[in-house]
């Protein structure tokens, strides 16, 4: 690759992580009583309808996959500042989640996505 290019790439790259920052999950603490969302009737539903699109594992747009709830904790402070509480970068488009649903989502989160 060229070194002009490679500069291109990585400006581009910073640009893409600079729109991608928004309130971090650590400015959203856990409800003091905790959540009684879960996975199964909470986290596995907006992801399925939200997100598994292109976070579905090898056949989605993305190389980050949100199919288990394990993979979906080792990233909640990306998925948190790209799509919870006020973070509305993801997904993409008109049409996404209501603000009620990403205040849940950001809670679900918080609390440690039971």
């Amino acid at each position: 690759m060229r070194a002009g290019a490679l500069v291109l790439a990585a400006a581009a790259a910073l640009v893409l992580a600079a729109c991608q920052v928004g309130t971090p999950i650590q400015d959203h603490p856990c409800p003091p009583g905790g959540t009684t969302l879960t996975y199964d009737d909470f986290g596995q539903p907006f992801f399925q309808t939200w997100c598994i699109r292109c976070h579905g594992g090898p056949n989605g747009y993305s190389s980050r996959s949100f199919t288990t709830v394990e993979a979906i904790r080792g990233q909640a402070d990306r998925i948190f500042i790209n799509a919870a509480a006020d973070n509305t970068f993801m997904p993409p488009g008109p049409d996404g989640p209501s603000p009620a649903e990403r205040e849940q989502l950001a809670d679900w989160l918080a609390c440690g996505a039971p």
